[in-house]
């Protein structure tokens, strides 16, 4: 086929924007669809590690993270009871990162920003309100066929990048599978602007905390906290996104005589799974639409916009002829593994460690944590696998 000079990217999230950015900057006209038609404020992701901010930088990112973020040097592992906590101090990453921290920016203000500085680019193609729905490629080129407002239309580029998420049509497109499971309860969050920080010694700005009966987490964004909610087995997800339901969860972690004020609430299925292929020929998949992990730790949004900047500059290797095809398939074999052996085992242990009942089994966790945040080259061995700075090095050696 005919191929204009461009790339097409399906999905206008912060994988999606962040591709179509850095292309732009390096030169490659692009043409980005989204489905939705405006950028919603939802509960999604909120936190960039220190190695995130280090590759964001790069394309001067990380700005608009630390202005809309709220700055997290330590987090912690705690006991509500008795406030026992074992706590990460991040300080011990100065030398490895120039972000010797997390960030707590919900994704929506990254998106934004994203969307208004390729909007002003001549060399990027912004649609909102396209879905893409079909995908075909042979040696020359890529077409995707495309709707918005029932009408069909096919655009043709070079190469085409599925950022479209965890329901992926490019994916789906291509004949991939997406292996893995699905856990069996929902993740719930809830935001409120009661000030956590005055009622707990020591709280640190991201801290998950085991109750007598069960766990929550507290992640600090700007004037707000974000608390993650695990429902009781009897629960449905409507029942326990109750006004009634949220006010008794935070009422369980600070008792006061007024309700508290819920600014936003949602809830989501957790899954853990990555298909087999990040790449088949032109066509390229980036954050979930190659992989899916619990939120625990942070980790998929992070391991997203890694998947972008490298991809990006794969292309920018093969568009200027520095590189050929094969290229791509080091991109598989150097995000999948990165996705699997990395997040997924992080997420995955992260996941059972904060929903663990058992008292003894508790105590021996706690225990552990402590005796690694009080030696510091055991604390910065942690953090290191935890920041994704190990993660980001590793698929450096990745042939």
């Amino acid at each position: 086929m005919s191929a204009p000079d461009r790339v097409l990217i399906a999905g206008a999230g912060p994988i999606g924007l962040i591709c179509a950015y850095r292309l732009s900057l390096l030169g490659i006209p692009v043409v980005i669809v989204d489905r939705a038609t405006e950028i919603p404020a939802d509960l999604r992701a909120s936190t960039w590690h220190p190695a995130t901010m280090d590759m964001l930088e790069e394309i001067g990112i990380t700005d608009v993270i630390l202005e809309k973020g709220a700055v997290c040097p330590s987090w912690q592992y705690r006991f509500q009871s008795t406030g026992e906590r074992a706590v990460f101090d991040m300080r011990v990453l100065e030398g490895e990162t120039r972000h010797p921290y997390r960030v707590q920016c919900e994704q929506f203000h990254v998106v934004r920003h994203l969307a208004e500085l390729v909007s002003r680019r001549d060399n990027v193609d912004l649609r909102w309100g396209v879905e893409a729905v079909e995908v075909a490629q042979d040696d020359a080129g890529v077409a995707m066929t495309v709707v918005h407002d029932g009408v069909r239309e096919t655009l043709k580029g070079r190469f085409l990048i599925g950022a479209d998420g965890g329901r992926s049509q490019v994916r789906d497109q291509l004949g991939l599978g997406f292996d893995g499971k699905t856990y069996p309860i929902f993740t719930m969050v809830a935001i409120t602007d009661f000030p956590f920080e005055k009622h707990f010694e020591g709280l640190s700005n991201v801290s998950y905390v085991w109750t007598d009966t069960g766990n929550f987490s507290l992640l600090r964004v700007p004037d707000r906290w974000r608390s993650g909610i695990t429902p009781r087995p009897d629960q449905t997800p409507e029942d326990a996104l109750s006004d009634e339901n949220i006010n008794a969860h935070f009422q369980r972690i600070v008792p006061r005589d007024a309700r508290y004020d819920i600014l936003a609430r949602g809830s989501y299925r957790t899954h853990m799974r990555v298909t087999e292929r990040f790449n088949v020929g032109r066509v390229f998949l980036a954050g979930d639409a190659a992989h899916l992990n619990t939120p625990n730790g942070g980790l998929g949004l992070n391991c997203g916009v890694h998947d972008a900047m490298n991809l990006a500059e794969k292309i920018h290797a093969v568009w200027h002829g520095h590189a050929d095809m094969a290229v791509f398939d080091r991109y598989t074999r150097q995000r999948k593994i990165i996705a699997t052996d990395y997040v997924h085992t992080m997420s995955d242990a992260n996941h059972h460690r904060m929903r663990e009942r058992d008292p003894q089994k508790r105590r021996e966790i706690m225990d552990d944590m402590k005796r690694i945040t009080a030696d510091d080259a055991l604390m910065k061995e942690w953090l290191m696998n935890s920041s994704m700075i190990n993660a980001v090095r590793f698929a450096e050696t990745v042939a």
